[in-house]
């Protein structure tokens, strides 16, 4: 059948066969929420007057406010992580298989909040509410465009921290995230170590090497070289919606191991001589085309300027955002856990394996476990309840 997957750096639409699983607990809403600064300094020393930047919870604060676990949300996620928001949505949140009463993030135990990150890339779906290009520049009355400043993975987390504190929220029992969500994670135990208890890496990467940095160039190069871009200073009315299905286009099949997207090849029922594309220049595959109706499906909400900037994030980081690697693995003082997916060609392994390791040989106590299966960095959403159990143990460590 057909449904919707998402990834750790993006969502893609995907055919993947998933058992039903009987509801057999009280379902769990939620609502979003709306935080606001009347005036933020990035950590590149540029001001941004006001930001605002959605929020969502699962489950109840307790009187002394020790029981919180931040979720940090993927490159085209939102931080609607779990629950629904009505009885009629379709689906759930992107982590509910792990989210909820007697799951391994126990909302019965736990008060989960999640955070709409600078910048998220679904700026223009209603259940989102950030600040970035597509916002208002309100000197000018017209949107930033490129004149927004450049943040950076820091910046995501201390407006995070913001809101927190404006909750008197001072310690966090854990902060657990998905890919760019695992960026965020650590760089929470890094930069503000007297908070985190503990650390949980999922499909992710402690810094962008030199490989990761020039792969992500590669996903923002679609929208620049659209003439639509403008150099970022595009009308909402002539967006470079093509740029943007292009980069999303190659987001995708960055993240899918080719076992998988060779299954969805076969139920498409691709072939390499293809009448269409044998017939034509101007004609694709089959495959091609279904990689490109799933884009196309996700662009509308979505703003191009909001993507080069994650990308840019991304390029930015290190751990700790200090001179090296070392030196932010340092500061961590919490337990950590990585859970890299076997199969991730975007984010491989070694990145994972690298900072625990390396933490390891600090003294620090760190675990490293690997999700298994054919979805490559998909694994790490859709299929993350396969370490429910080591990560239910983990929290109670």
């Amino acid at each position: 059948m057909f449904t919707r997957i998402v990834t750790g750096w993006l969502l893609v639409i995907a055919t993947v066969g998933c058992p039903v699983v009987a509801d057999t607990v009280k379902p769990l809403f939620t609502e979003k929420q709306t935080f606001t600064l009347d005036s933020y300094t990035t950590f590149g020393g540029e001001t941004i007057s006001p930001v605002k930047v959605g929020w969502e919870s699962y489950g109840e604060l307790n009187e002394k406010k020790d029981n919180v676990i931040l979720i940090t949300h993927y490159f085209s996620g939102t931080s609607h992580a779990a629950g629904k928001y009505s009885p009629q949505d379709e689906s759930a949140g992107y982590w509910d298989a792990i989210i909820g009463p007697g799951k391994a993030i126990d909302t019965n135990k736990y008060f989960v909040i999640s955070v709409d990150t600078l910048v998220n890339l679904n700026a223009y779906d209603d259940n989102v509410i950030t600040t970035g290009p597509a916002t208002i520049n309100p000197q000018t009355g017209q949107p930033y465009g490129t004149d927004f400043p450049v943040v950076t993975i820091r910046d995501f987390v201390n407006v995070q921290k913001a809101l927190l504190e404006s909750l008197g929220i001072s310690r966090l029992h854990a902060v657990v995230g998905p890919s760019m969500g695992s960026m965020q994670a650590i760089e929470w135990a890094s930069a503000y170590p007297d908070w985190v208890e503990r650390m949980v890496s999922v499909i992710g990467s402690a810094e962008s090497d030199a490989w990761s940095t020039a792969a992500l160039a590669q996903w923002g190069n679609p929208i620049r070289l659209d003439p639509n871009w403008q150099q970022g200073h595009y009308t909402k009315d002539a967006p470079p919606t093509q740029g943007l299905v292009n980069a999303l286009m190659l987001i995708t099949q960055h993240a899918l191991y080719p076992d998988y997207f060779n299954r969805v090849g076969e139920t498409l029922g691709y072939k390499q001589l293809e009448q269409a594309p044998l017939k034509s220049i101007m004609d694709t595959h089959s495959i091609v085309e279904w990689l490109t109706q799933r884009a196309q499906s996700r662009a509308a909400k979505m703003d191009a300027n909001h993507l080069l900037y994650l990308v840019r994030a991304c390029q930015l980081f290190v751990a700790g955002h200090g001179k090296n690697l070392n030196d932010g693995l340092e500061k961590i003082q919490a337990k950590t856990l990585f859970l890299p997916a076997s199969t991730d060609l975007l984010l491989m392994p070694y990145m994972a394996k690298g900072a625990h390791d390396a933490l390891s040989s600090m003294g620090k106590p760190t675990q490293y476990a690997e999700l298994e299966g054919e979805l490559g960095h998909l694994e790490g959403v859709v299929d993350i309840q396969q370490q429910s159990q080591r990560l239910a143990s983990f929290l109670t460590e």
